[in-house]
């Protein structure tokens, strides 16, 4: 995967060079691909994800850039910091934006071959003392959250679970949201792990348990504790075998 940065006057955008053009073109994306409203006024909005911000699936190739469908979506602030300002952050420089840290992020997973949705593009748009900022990876196809799919998972598919977490954590991400709607699963049953937004890779430590916690804190919240003994028995046994390794 080859990342490249561009600027646009107050707009920098991170993105995929081998999905939106040659590095030595000019790319075809630009800032107004990071706002729903391009994508409504095409009739290329195919659907949206549940939570802050609702995130938006929109189909490309209205614009002659892909077949697959991508999942756009822009940062919010939740708590009480979010009446302040809900899509506001600090402006540090845009490399150190929340758009192109989680970015790298996924980028640097994805080569690893860990199963996360391949990035497209992320957008900083400065002002002022601050930015907004927006995410473009691709859809995984027929993907479910784990939370939509509790009534009806089995032991295998609780322990693939706990045997996916332990692949990250083995490679050493910290996912500090781990919840049952960042664990997708697709029509595979292929285990998927989304939104690394201010996530990072650590050194083996006690964040790993603290991850695990939190991800029961979230079984619990749709009435699911039973799960959790069998989501850390594949934790523990480390069996990583199949699935589709990252690859979209």
């Amino acid at each position: 995967m080859q990342l490249a940065t561009f600027r646009m006057g107050k707009d920098f955008i991170l993105h995929d060079a081998g999905i939106l053009c040659d590095a030595r073109t000019p790319p075809q994306i630009g800032p107004a691909w990071f706002n729903g409203a391009f994508w409504r006024a095409r009739d290329a909005i195919v659907g949206q994800a549940p939570g802050r911000g609702a995130s938006l699936f929109v189909d490309p190739s209205v614009v002659g850039v892909a077949e697959e469908e991508w999942v756009l979506r822009a940062y919010r602030r939740g708590g009480m910091i979010a009446r302040l300002s809900e899509d506001r952050y600090l402006w540090t420089g845009h490399e150190r934006s929340r758009a192109f840290r989680e970015l790298r992020l996924t980028a640097r997973l994805f080569e690893r071959g860990l199963p996360v949705p391949r990035p497209v593009a992320g957008w900083v748009h400065r002002h002022r003392l601050g930015y907004r900022a927006a995410l473009l990876t691709v859809r995984l196809a027929g993907a479910r959250s784990l939370a939509d799919c509790l009534g009806e998972a089995d032991t295998a598919l609780l322990e693939r679970v706990g045997a996916t977490i332990r692949r990250f954590h083995d490679a050493g991400l910290d996912h500090v949201d781990l919840n049952a709607r960042n664990l997708l699963v697709t029509p595979d049953e292929t285990v998927w792990l989304i939104d690394l937004d201010r996530c990072r890779l650590r050194r083996p430590g006690a964040w790993r348990e603290r991850n695990l916690e939190r991800l029961e804190r979230s079984l619990a919240k749709f009435a699911a504790t039973a799960c959790s003994p069998t989501i850390r028995r594949g934790y523990a046994a480390r069996d990583v075998s199949g699935g589709a390794g990252g690859r979209v």
